[in-house]
């Protein structure tokens, strides 16, 4: 559970541990169905369902009374394939074209359009693949840009081979003396030779339209190839639907080893801990027509870090009743985040709230990474809890434009760290300066 981090025997798994694997942990799952025939939902080895679950089994269409059980209310050759021939085209997004060339015993080569195609690259690989079964071709290689088209390879299987490679290695083979490519069957990677996360094309991306003072999104989590249960088998699936599972996931284990802690506290540890660089201390990276380096609209808080989130030092509590009194000011959230989506001539102060979670005697100070062109300030820059003291600090931070500029949003984070240098609590920022209020660039 060390996603994009470097897995060990000693880490990787202190959240389940800690969580006792989720037992007695009950879940509610608001879907649009789940296919209990898949051997995910197994309960062999499960006790007893908690004596708190109140539910009953609800039966349904194609779902009976046997499908309610305690956990839920292919093979590959070995041989390495080699063919001369290959036939390369710039850009796979003329299906006409495709079918029109002869690639009969060929290996098609398609390359990343020259110019911005009207057709996603997830179409474009189908076009291929087809046109390749079709023409009797021996396999295709696809140069993979700005999103993940690997649960396109579906289409490929039982009829020829189909690899996903990037831009070095079309380079590489293109310009080769050796007219030979030599495909392997898919391997799953572990340790440190697993690649870098990067945010999907297709991931939710901020900011929020209808309430821009709310950062979005979240967390980011492993969403693109996911290995996912369809009927009394697997596929590989990806999407936001993907994701949600993990995080999901998470929420349940760490209500498991911290019973007592709020949602919004549970969210807080979450966001907080999460990590904006790979395992090499880079940045993460979206994917877009040209990659770039993942913001907070990218990606929220970061990627999801389960066993930092079990012991997260501080967090930003919010009480239900804080909901009811809101009055349209969703900005007066204590949320772990801010954004400010009207920086105009005036400062803006946002105030919020930390609630200690950690050891009772505990020194925090506050580290800025200002938004380009903002000028942004917290007081206190410290904050002690003492044996015996309260919980709770409040700080407030003030933004002022440094230049009158109509400007995009810029990014930065405010970052609290104890002087025990055992807990580090980010929370992203989000600032858009303004000039004239109606008239705004609300691209980013």
């Amino acid at each position: 559970m060390s996603y994009g981090e470097s897995p060990s025997l000693s880490s990787s798994s202190r959240l389940l541990r800690k969580a006792k694997y989720g037992e007695d942990v009950i879940v509610g799952v608001i879907d649009s169905g789940i296919w209990p025939e898949s051997p995910s939902f197994d309960d062999s080895g499960y006790g007893p369902v908690p004596k708190r679950w109140k539910g009953v089994c609800q039966t349904g269409q194609a779902f009976n009374a046997s499908n309610c059980n305690r956990s839920a209310a292919a093979s590959t050759s070995n041989d390495d394939f080699a063919w001369r021939h290959l036939m390369a085209f710039t850009g796979c997004d003329d299906a006409e074209k495709l079918r029109s060339e002869n690639i009969t015993g060929k290996i098609m080569v398609c390359r990343a359009p020259e110019f911005k195609s009207n057709y996603p690259p997830t179409a474009q690989f189908s076009w291929a693949s087809r046109a390749a079964i079709a023409g009797g071709a021996k396999g295709v290689i696809f140069e993979q840009y700005s999103t993940d088209v690997l649960d396109g390879q579906a289409s490929c299987q039982g009829h020829l081979p189909c690899v996903v490679v990037d831009k070095e290695t079309i380079y590489t083979i293109l310009n080769s003396d050796s007219n030979v490519a030599r495909i392997s069957p898919a391997a799953t990677m572990v340790g440190p030779q697993v690649a870098s996360p990067r945010i999907a094309t297709f991931s939710s991306r901020g900011p929020s339209a209808e309430f821009p003072s709310v950062l979005k999104p979240d967390i980011a989590a492993p969403g693109v190839s996911i290995l996912a249960a369809k009927r009394d088998s697997y596929v590989l699936l990806s999407g936001t639907s993907m994701a949600c599972p993990h995080v999901s996931a998470v929420v349940a284990l760490l209500k498991s080893v911290h019973p007592d802690w709020s949602p919004a506290m549970i969210k807080s540890a979450i966001v907080t801990t999460a990590s904006v660089t790979d395992r090499f201390g880079l940045p993460i990276q979206a994917n877009s027509v040209q990659r770039k380096p993942a913001d907070a609209f990218d990606m929220g808080g970061g990627l999801i870090a389960p066993d930092r989130a079990m012991d997260p030092g501080l967090v930003y509590d919010i009480q239900p009743e804080e909901y009811k009194s809101l009055d349209d000011r969703v900005d007066r959230l204590n949320l772990p985040s801010i954004a400010v989506p009207n920086l105009m001539y005036d400062s803006v102060t946002v105030s919020r709230t930390v609630t200690n979670v950690g050891p009772v005697e505990a020194t925090y100070r506050a580290v800025v990474e200002a938004p380009a062109g903002v000028a942004m300030d917290v007081a206190p820059p410290v904050i002690a809890f003492e044996r015996g003291g309260v919980r709770n600090a409040t700080f407030k931070v003030t933004f002022v434009a440094k230049q009158r500029v109509q400007g995009g949003y810029a990014f930065g984070s405010l970052t609290w760290l104890d002087d025990a240098k055992r807990h580090s609590v980010r929370i992203p920022v989000a600032v858009r300066t303004v000039v004239r209020d109606f008239v705004a660039d609300v691209s980013r």
